[in-house]
């Protein structure tokens, strides 16, 4: 069993912890939190061995291989830093890091530390659905672009329109649309296309000074890719991938779950494969595999696949954000 521990105790956490459960191949070793009461309660409620109010105390004492980081985005860099510097593999939410530089160091780092494994959760790129939008990608003749969206409503806007500023609608916390719901489709722009030549972004702004929503174009030389997301509004709007006869239509570029291909004729065919129990399920059966035969050859070329859009989509965002002039003060020591 591969011993994890977890930071952060929100909805994302209690998911991941849900997934791991169902994989079977996890146990649950340690749950930190800032406070104490919440770090006993998340960690009684999901039957973890120990909770912790400090976290170099966890990485030290609960003798764990891999670490879930899923603390505000300013917070990714230095946490799973920490991590690696122990010989403790990462899995850290999206985005990884706040800038190039943070990427630079943390992958540096890494050449010291060669038995740790690094995996960004980007949990729409793991999944069946995913592959099976990557085969038929592949099919197509040519590409001729794509349009991308993933647009949700986020409660912690209302505190925005209160006049508040949570943590994930803040510059100081590395927050904002692109950063959360962006990297979605940005991810699926570079697994299935690579990384572009040039990108360019227009944000929204609110009161907080973040994005709240935006439109990226993403060029690459004989086809472009737009790509639109935000946490202001909803969108229903299906995400198309253009052939020449053909579209690959997906329901939303974030979750994935419905994927179909239009023929010059009309007809559709359904790509959707069965439904999961977890939507992060697939990730952490991915990363399982990497941890537990870390050597074997196809988990080696998948994990430097992964590694290798981890880095190209850090980035596209960071290049992103340059064109926009949208600056956070992780970005000081640029």
């Amino acid at each position: 069993m591969i011993r994890i521990g977890t930071v952060g105790t929100n909805w994302i956490t209690q998911q991941l912890v849900e997934a791991l459960a169902l994989s079977g191949k996890y146990t649950l070793a340690g749950v930190y939190s800032r406070h104490a009461e919440t770090a006993q309660t998340f960690a009684a409620k999901n039957h973890a061995e120990a909770g912790y109010t400090d976290y170099q105390e966890m990485l030290t004492n609960a003798k764990l291989d891999v670490v879930y980081i899923a603390s505000p985005n300013s917070l990714h860099f230095e946490q799973a830093l920490a991590a690696i510097q122990r010989d403790i593999s990462v899995i850290v939410e999206k985005p990884a890091v706040s800038n190039e530089d943070e990427m630079t160091a943390l992958m540096a780092t890494l050449t010291k530390h060669p038995n740790v494994r690094f995996f960004e959760a980007a949990r729409n790129v793991h999944t069946p659905n995913f592959q099976a939008l990557q085969q038929a990608v592949a099919e197509l003749p040519t590409v001729q672009g794509a349009s991308l969206t993933y647009m949700k409503y986020s409660s912690r806007y209302d505190q925005v329109l209160a006049g508040q500023r949570p943590n994930v609608f803040t510059k100081t916390f590395s927050g904002g649309a692109l950063q959360d719901l962006g990297v979605y489709p940005i991810y699926l722009a570079v697994a299935l296309f690579g990384q572009p030549a040039n990108v360019a972004y227009f944000p929204t702004l609110i009161a907080t000074g973040a994005d709240g929503k935006g439109l990226a174009v993403l060029r690459y030389g004989d086809f472009d890719v737009t790509v639109s997301f935000g946490k202001t509004s909803n969108s229903y709007s299906w995400s198309e991938i253009y052939g020449l006869k053909e579209t690959l239509s997906v329901d939303s570029a974030g979750e994935l779950t419905q994927v179909a291909r239009h023929a010059a004729d009309g007809q559709v065919v359904d790509l959707t494969q069965p439904a999961l129990a977890n939507p992060m399920l697939p990730e952490v059966e991915d990363f399982a595999r990497v941890l537990q035969a870390p050597e074997e050859a196809q988990n080696m070329g998948d994990y430097r696949r992964w590694l290798r859009w981890s880095q190209q989509v850090n980035q596209v965002l960071y290049a992103l954000r340059v064109t926009a002039n949208l600056r956070f003060p992780a970005d000081e020591n640029d």
